[in-house]
């Protein structure tokens, strides 16, 4: 009797254990909302940027085609290190004018410390945008409209229900 309260109370704390890790995340909706420009459908990155200003982690790729990666620079390089595995993250490019809505899941203990969103955006044969939005991962900044500075109008997060 004692063995099998004691695999209980073991299996309860490992699920509590494992339900506790998944509750760190939450899921926002962002709704990226371009300028109207002309030329080819943007790709655009969206990373997480850590305190030092580094590549944590990529997001969201707008952009199917893994040959145009290596016009978004600085996120290439990043990739080129770090070997991510993108399949789950990745969709359509997006059109002038046009808006794109994704779920991004973030890490609740990356709030207040410094990290961000940083959306970068390039069109083939047009200007590349390392830094086209970047949004505070704060408690009031995460859910602030912040506008773009090239071809992204702007973007705007609300927590996912």
């Amino acid at each position: 009797m004692n063995t099998i309260i004691k695999l209980v109370l073991a299996v309860t704390l490992a699920f509590g254990l494992s339900s506790s890790a998944a509750a760190q995340s939450s899921k926002y909706k962002c709704m990226i909302q371009m300028n109207a420009y002309e030329g080819e459908e943007a790709y655009v990155i969206i990373s997480l940027i850590n305190p030092q200003g580094g590549y944590d982690k990529t997001l969201s790729v707008l952009g199917p085609d893994k040959q145009w990666y290596n016009t978004l620079k600085e996120w290439y390089k990043f990739q080129n290190k770090s070997k991510e595995k993108l399949h789950a993250v990745t969709g359509a490019s997006i059109g002038g004018g046009d808006r794109a809505v994704k779920v991004l899941e973030i890490d609740q203990d990356k709030l207040n410390k410094g990290y961000k969103l940083r959306f970068e955006s390039a069109v083939e044969e047009q200007k590349y945008h390392t830094t086209d939005a970047e949004v505070l991962l704060t408690t009031d900044g995460i859910t602030t409209r912040t506008n773009g500075k090239g071809y992204i109008r702007f973007v705007k997060l609300t927590k996912a229900q």
